[in-house]
């Protein structure tokens, strides 16, 4: 049994914008705020591999990981997944962006499954990861909302 995530948002906010704030990585820790930090290791093309540092968490574990993300700007679309997949058997992760009449649809996938020896299950985990995302999404949304009206 594995794991299964959709969450999505519009944004009042052109694609650009959108695309071009949420795929700054070196910027994640000013958009997420479940980041302290975000390491960009190495950028080839439409691929970055980096490291993500969480802050810490209620039992002052700090959890980090380094992923890999390919973003084809032409289609709207960025897969990423984890190489140092930690508590996870695998996660991939897929962020579409669409444009429509009031804004831009952010659609969010997350495939996954957990470790036997992880701290929760799919099920627990997938409870996390919904409970999670719609803040994230909410406070990218503000930020990017915001960004757009300065401009």
């Amino acid at each position: 049994m594995a794991g299964h995530t959709e969450n999505e948002i519009t944004i009042a906010a052109p694609v650009d914008l959108v695309w071009d704030m949420t795929n700054d990585l070196d910027r994640w820790p000013q958009l997420f705020s479940e980041y302290a930090s975000c390491e960009v290791l190495s950028r080839e093309g439409d691929t970055v591999t980096f490291r993500l540092t969480m802050h810490p968490d209620e039992n002052g574990k700090v959890w980090s990981w380094v992923s890999e993300r390919v973003a084809d700007r032409e289609k709207l679309v960025v897969r990423a997944r984890r190489v140092e997949t930690g508590p996870f058997e695998f996660m991939n992760i897929v962020w579409e962006y669409e444009e429509t009449p009031v804004g831009t649809r952010m659609h969010w996938t997350q495939d996954f499954a957990m470790k036997p020896d992880a701290p929760v299950d799919d099920a627990g985990m997938t409870e996390i990861i919904n409970r999670n995302s719609p803040i994230q999404m909410e406070l990218i949304r503000k930020r990017v909302e915001d960004a757009c009206t300065t401009h």
